[in-house]
């Protein structure tokens, strides 16, 4: 059974109220999000069960629909969790509330470079996983009219891989995974969470990481590769074609789910 962790909040993370509005029905194909339409709040949040600091960007837009889900976003390893913000603009008016978090902070060990990277980065993962289900809980617990039973997981590269850890362990806490490149983690041979990989012109994953395509069929898994995005692209570094690309591929995602 997982425990709910106990979290200390340094910013409120109570909304304000906001009428109703109709339920977000299609995704546009893409297009960043308009800067007026989406609201973003710093949380400092500390998981006081594991004594350590998980950051958030919260991301969410000025006129909610009537239910929004979460999402929670986890950047590749060496970046910050406000570097993805296309994306995460993109969700907030897509019916999302998203929760960027920061994942490495000051005093953690470097990522190993050398060994067998599935396990040397383990307890990396596992940290990542810990502080997502963290953050969903938080969310949870001080947002009772944000849908938490529909969970969206997006992470990049290495943020991808601690998504795939959570969605291989507690797979009946998360609706959907996006994985922009993940290349270490395997993926669950399942059909929950639903899975959709966009994946690089530059970087293969490694062996037995993604399902074959005879799986990939029978657990309804979608793959798309970008033929002009490189690895170290999917991020807002990344030019205003590459990033309407990436868009159109989520929005076409997400409107499979609904």
């Amino acid at each position: 059974m997982l425990l709910v962790r106990s979290f200390v909040l340094a910013m409120s993370l109570a909304a304000t109220a906001a009428s109703a509005q109709p339920a977000v029905e299609r995704f546009q194909a893409a297009g960043p999000a308009q800067p007026d339409a989406v609201r973003v709040e710093f949380l400092d949040l500390v998981d006081t069960s594991r004594g350590r600091p998980v950051p958030v960007a919260l991301y969410r837009p000025t006129q909610p629909a009537r239910q929004m889900r979460l999402a929670v976003l986890s950047h590749g390893y060496g970046a910050k969790h406000t570097e993805y913000s296309f994306i995460a603009r993109y969700l907030a008016t897509h019916g999302y509330v998203v929760a960027s978090v920061q994942h490495e902070v000051p005093g953690d060990d470097p990522l190993p470079s050398t060994g067998n990277p599935y396990q040397t980065r383990m307890p990396s993962w596992r940290r990542g996983m810990q502080n997502i289900l963290f953050v969903i809980d938080a969310m949870k617990a001080s947002r009772p009219d944000l849908d938490t039973a529909h969970v969206l997981l997006v992470g990049h590269s290495h943020g991808g891989d601690a998504s795939m850890v959570l969605a291989a362990e507690h797979p009946a806490r998360i609706e959907a995974v996006i994985s922009l490149d993940n290349r270490r983690m395997p993926w669950p041979r399942a059909s929950r969470p639903r899975i959709f990989s966009i994946r690089s012109s530059d970087q293969r994953a490694d062996d037995g990481v993604i399902p074959s395509p005879e799986e990939q069929a029978r657990f309804g898994m979608r793959i798309v590769t970008l033929s002009a995005t490189k690895h170290d692209d999917m991020w807002d570094g990344a030019t205003d074609a590459q990033q309407a690309e990436i868009l159109g591929h989520i929005g076409r995602f997400l409107e499979a789910l609904r």
